[in-house]
């Protein structure tokens, strides 16, 4: 039924390839699928302005694809002079997650920015670029932990998304591009764990029931499940 030949609950083939690039403290390439994104974590050893003198750590990101990344080539969004919409949307959303997940005092005045860069899409890349957004930032904090600058590990549970949908009528798991594009209701979960950080969910083209609700939400624990064994198997 799904043009993939998955089954309902059945997530694309996870893969996390850490250490991908020499100057960043943390790094990894996830692949969901035909989703591909490079995910690096770098650290200043100083908080952003509004955080000077609160003991407070902070974690904030960055979000870009790259001109070839989907089916026809995009424009660069830095040769308009500003970001997108979407773009600025969807990093806000990596940050919010991101730091959900963080001890912030046991972090420091430092802060640590998460650049996801997509290099290939096909559906779920603000889910991938958390996903993979979080082995980066758990390897730059294992840097820190290492060298002496943090003693208490900052991070605990690992923070995953999923999307899930309605296509077809039939609730599925972890939508690629051709089953997002024509789902009658698109959601995306941001969990820790058992612990829910953020949904979103919309109708595409059909409203959804409580029901229905409850059951993506039951897809997206079992994705966010798997999603979070590879997470702790890539920083093991």
């Amino acid at each position: 039924m799904r043009p993939s030949g998955r089954a309902l609950d059945e997530m694309r083939p996870v893969s996390i390839e850490t250490g991908v690039t020499k100057h960043a403290e943390g790094s990894c390439l996830i692949r969901v699928g035909d989703t591909h994104v490079l995910c690096t974590a770098s650290i200043e050893d100083r908080p952003p302005p509004f955080l000077k003198g609160t003991g407070l750590g902070w974690v904030t990101a960055e979000y870009g694809m790259l001109p070839r990344s989907t089916g026809s080539r995009m424009r660069r969004e830095a040769t308009a002079g500003k970001q997108g919409g979407r773009t600025v949307e969807i990093q806000r959303l990596i940050g919010r997650s991101l730091r959900a997940g963080v001890d912030r005092v046991a972090l420091g005045e430092r802060q640590i920015t998460v650049d996801c860069d997509v290099l290939q899409a096909d559906g779920g890349t603000r889910c991938a670029s958390i996903t993979g957004g979080w082995v980066a930032l758990r390897l730059a904090v294992n840097a820190l932990m290492k060298a002496g600058d943090v003693r208490t590990n900052p991070l605990g549970v690992p923070v995953s998304a999923v999307s899930c949908g309605l296509y077809a009528g039939q609730p599925v798991l972890d939508l690629d591009y051709p089953e997002d594009s024509e789902a009658g209701v698109d959601g995306n979960f941001v969990m820790s764990g058992e612990r829910m950080i953020e949904v979103q969910m919309s109708a595409e083209g059909a409203t959804f029931s409580r029901t229905e609700m409850e059951t993506l939400l039951g897809l997206a624990e079992k994705g966010v499940a798997e999603l979070s064994a590879a997470q702790l198997a890539a920083v093991a």
